[in-house]
């Protein structure tokens, strides 16, 4: 294990970031936990502690104090000082918040981001105009492009497109963008283990056009894009219609299906890993996986918050953590 810490961005100071990153950090053994630095607010993660019932002692990271949660104060002007409140206030901490931890990944001093929830809208009135995490962290590394996989227990799905319309969509869905998230997505799951990854390509029509009775898209650009990667000697096949291909992979016969737009890939992983799913950005310099939920406002600062999708995001975090150190 790296003795390099794994960062978690705490995302929108009025959502449930701060309270599941504290009770996931709380359920971990003491030499677990030290592995970790928050970067966020300092009064909030407290406020976040004491309305969840957590014995769990904070301590500035480079600080020495025994079973603590190290943190890494950035401060914003302006934060409301209670959950649940739109601000634009938090919309600039969630950037700082994103921003400082690329640094630290940048400059060697982090081996990997996990991300709480951030809220598009408040990230928008600060005057950060980006889709949401991805695009966020693919401009502040200024990486051309990145892609969005979800991360599941018994099934992988990567995006061909994400936050765009499905006009659009159908339009990003080119030979040169398929053959390259084929290659993301292999490069990827090679990383982490699998000698020979099994890749199925979703079809963009119904019944993938069916000879062209409902369009010749997936002939005409996704099956090109397919061939180029099999031409390579990647292991993919499709276009395969999207009423099976998701639970051909669930049922164990793929090890990644890629998605052609965003509701195509999110809803069969919501359906089956809602609590589970991890997203984690492709793409970049740095490594970086995230929480598949919300910021929550409605419940914010109750104590009812589920950590268990942070504790899963942490889980992978670890793992590319491994994959870098090559151990």
């Amino acid at each position: 294990m790296s003795d390099t810490p794994i960062v978690i961005t705490m995302g929108d100071p009025s959502g449930v970031g701060a309270e599941v990153t504290a009770k996931a950090m709380a359920s971990l053994p003491p030499e677990d936990r030290a592995r970790y630095a928050v970067v966020g607010d300092a009064d909030t993660l407290d406020r976040a502690i004491r309305s969840s019932g957590l014995d769990l002692p904070l301590a500035e990271a480079g600080t020495a104090k025994d079973g603590a949660l190290r943190f890494i104060h950035v401060p914003v002007d302006g934060l409301p000082g209670r959950f649940g409140v739109l601000s634009e206030a938090c919309g600039e901490a969630s950037f700082r918040y994103i921003e400082r931890a690329v640094r630290l990944s940048l400059d060697g001093e982090a081996s990997c981001i996990v991300t709480a929830p951030i809220n598009k809208e408040a990230l928008n009135a600060a005057g950060h105009h980006y889709d949401g995490h991805t695009g966020m962290l693919a401009s502040l590394t200024q990486t051309p492009s990145s892609w969005m996989l979800l991360a599941a227990p018994t099934l992988n799905v990567l995006h061909v497109s994400t936050h765009v319309s499905l006009k659009d969509a159908i339009g990003r869905a080119t030979p040169d963008r398929i053959h390259d998230t084929i290659r993301m997505g292999h490069d990827h799951l090679r990383r982490m283990g699998l000698d020979a990854p099994r890749i199925a390509v979703a079809g963009i029509n119904p019944h993938c056009g069916e000879n062209g009775l409902f369009g010749r898209e997936d002939e005409t650009q996704i099956a090109p894009g397919v061939e180029r990667a099999r031409a390579e000697g990647i292991d993919v096949v499709g276009p395969i219609s999207a009423d099976t291909v998701f639970h051909r992979a669930n049922t164990g016969a793929f090890d990644l299906v890629l998605a052609q737009y965003h509701d195509q890939g999110h809803i069969p992983i919501k359906l089956i890993a809602f609590d589970t799913a991890v997203n984690v950005t492709l793409g970049l310099p740095i490594d970086r996986c995230s929480v598949d939920h919300g910021t929550a406002f409605d419940i914010a600062g109750t104590g009812k918050a589920n950590h268990v999708n942070m504790l899963a995001a942490l889980e992978y975090g670890r793992k590319l953590q491994a994959a870098k150190s090559g151990k």
